[in-house]
């Protein structure tokens, strides 16, 4: 029986070994870009064709080549990064493996022109399929220049699986991104299709991130800072109020490389807890440096897992420094740290992780007063004799004047009802509510059935909301209110892209506009129960339920509906008229529908006379 085991061809072991680095053409815009910042450039210009598949290009003006090292950076695992394995765990560059021009000369044709300094002339050479086709001397300007033609034209089962709509540059934007943050004193350009996308000139690193996310997280920015023995933290995070349902400005990096870790992430969260809405995230942008030694890069081809010695101490340090500059800046007003001591931690000790910090609460604090609103207006107090009859052994004028002080307090620390002890609203008891009175923050109090009932009225209006613009997208019903003038409005390459791709979908909600030049929309019609000045923050909403890949074919209805309604419900002023509370309890009478919100929060919580009798012990 003859043997079966054989050495693959060289052709095909590069086809394999590709598909580990270059799995679509964004992969190779990382790969060039980061070759040129290791090349000491100070200006690097992309653009591509076709979604990449045609053409891309990279141009940077760094050291260049001899010709000599220009022929060999197309073998296998050849570099200038490394000499030894030890330099692998000292890493100052984004590249050591010697893959990746090796990787994408297998699956395209590729022609590399470039010139050192020192050198008269230039070389460039033409790659195709692994095989080299030539190499000659030419006039050619300091630096490199790359051209990837044909991608995948000799894998068609990989090139007929690129999207053909706006995914691919959506992609290779975002790895255009994550290599321009984190540089910038470099200047960077990104065309595509022959339109500008970025061009970002030398700027501070806050002026980065407006360049790259766009201005409207300009206003949102807090900066982070803390240096320690193990890790120095620079960066931003968003203010709470900038949370949003499906976050893409979430950026993390270690010595200048960009990585992902679901474990340092949760440290992020986790000091925003409490602070943004459940199911929502925070906008980040950190930076992290830590010495080479301590970290492992060399995990995967792709080069964004890294891990760290001292991870559990670091994830500390980030949790702390979060929430300190939160505080700091006044966006957690209940917040008061200690900033006396900064956060250090000696490198490798074993009995703690050093001082982080001290939180503290102010008891005192009440989020649902507001001493600009007035005494809550008097108006039917008659009607509602029922609801205080319950809090036995008070008069009504008691009643009233402790219920601030008290539920509210009750409610402000168990999260409307989400701690175990509390009863919340039960989707089949009957909800027949008995008027209503108004109270400072946002609540309304009511009585059903022998129990007091506290009601959020914001969740409340939510819930609502949501069953009508569920309804509408599923009969095709919204209404569209004309602008007298058409506004124009600026968004990043990426969103502008979105907004011309989905217009359907937008028109089915209400919005009527049309693309222009420069990354922007002409808006001649918007959905009717919203302003212009509300339109481009829904916008910006909507779209992030759009591109949220995780969700499953057919959730988008439901997804856009709530989008919709949150947003509608936060229109609402401080104040609510009779009028506007009495809708919402008829509403909350009918069925049961409205008990929750679309992502399960609850609208009212039921206070009984055990539970009542609890609240004023003492």
């Amino acid at each position: 029986m003859p043997d079966k085991i054989r050495l693959l061809p060289d052709t095909v072991a590069s086809q394999i070994a590709a598909g580990e680095v270059v799995n679509r053409p964004a992969s190779v815009v990382k790969e060039m870009m980061e070759n040129s910042v290791d090349a000491g450039a100070t200006t690097v210009t992309v653009s591509y064709r076709n979604g990449g598949k045609e053409l891309i290009r990279v141009i940077d003006d760094g050291e260049g080549m001899s010709p000599v090292d220009a022929r060999m950076a197309f073998d296998k695992h050849a570099t200038s990064k490394i000499t030894r394995i030890e330099d692998v765990y000292a890493l100052h560059t984004f590249g050591f493996r010697g893959e990746a021009l090796a990787s994408i000369a297998a699956i395209a044709h590729v022609e590399l022109t470039t010139r050192r300094r020192e050198d008269e002339f230039g070389t460039k050479l033409v790659v195709e399929g692994s095989r080299f086709q030539s190499q000659e001397a030419v006039v050619a300007p300091v630096g490199s220049q790359f051209a990837v033609k044909n991608l995948f034209f000799n894998v068609p089962a990989r090139r007929r699986a690129l999207d053909k709509s706006t995914t691919e540059p959506r992609h290779i934007a975002e790895e255009f991104r994550r290599v321009a943050m984190c540089h910038p004193e470099m200047s960077f350009a990104l065309y595509g299709e022959d339109a500008p996308v970025f061009n970002l000139p030398p700027s501070g690193l806050k002026q980065r991130i407006v360049g790259l996310i766009g201005k409207s997280v300009a206003g949102s920015l807090l900066e982070v800072g803390t240096q320690t023995s193990l890790v120095k933290i620079t960066g931003f995070v968003g203010k709470p109020s900038s949370s949003k349902q499906t976050n893409r400005e979430q950026y993390m990096y270690v010595n200048g490389r960009y990585f992902k870790s679901p474990y340092f992430h949760k440290a992020v969260m986790q000091a925003y807890e409490k602070l943004i809405p459940a199911g929502t995230q925070p906008s980040y942008f950190l930076f992290f440096e830590v010495d080479p030694d301590k970290i492992d890069v060399n995990i995967h081809p792709q080069k964004i897992e890294v891990r760290f010695d001292d991870g559990p101490a670091i994830w500390q340090i980030i949790h702390a420094s979060v929430r300190e500059s939160l505080a700091k800046t006044g966006a957690v007003s209940f917040m008061d740290f200690d900033d006396g001591d900064s956060v250090e931690i000696p490198v490798r000790r074993e009995d703690g992780i050093g001082h982080v910090p001290a939180a503290a609460t102010n008891p005192s604090y009440n989020p649902f007063r507001n001493e600009t609103v007035g005494r809550r207006s008097q108006a039917g107090l008659s009607d509602f004799a029922g609801a205080y009859d319950t809090l036995e052994g008070l008069g009504r004028d008691d009643a009233l004047d402790r219920f601030d002080s008290t539920v509210l307090r009750y409610i402000e620390h168990n999260d409307a009802g989400e701690q175990a002890d509390l009863p919340l609203a039960d989707d089949t008891c009957e909800t027949r509510f008995e008027g209503a009175l108004p109270l400072a923050g946002g609540y309304a109090v009511t009585s059903c059935g022998g129990a007091l009932v506290v009601v959020d009225l914001r969740r409340a209006k939510e819930a609502i909301l949501f069953e009508r613009y569920r309804m509408m997208l599923g009969n095709e019903t919204s209404v569209t209110q004309k602008l007298m003038f058409p506004e124009v409005l600026v968004f990043s390459a990426d969103d502008t892209a979105l907004l011309t791709e989905r217009y359907a979908e937008f028109l089915a909600l209400g919005f009527e506009y049309t693309a222009r030049d420069g990354n922007s929309i002409e808006v001649t019609g918007i959905p009717a129960d919203f302003t212009i000045d509300e339109v481009q923050d829904l916008l910006y909403d909507i779209m992030d339920a759009l591109s949220d890949e995780r969700q499953p074919a057919g959730a988008n209805r439901e997804r856009l509906a709530a989008v919709l309604a949150r947003d509608g419900a936060k229109r609402t002023p401080a104040g609510y008229s009779e009028g506007e509370i009495t809708a919402v309890m008829e509403a909350l009478s009918d069925g049961g529908r409205y008990n929750y919100t679309f992502d399960g929060r609850p609208v009212f919580v039921r206070l009984g006379t055990d539970e009542i009798r609890k609240l004023f012990r003492k």
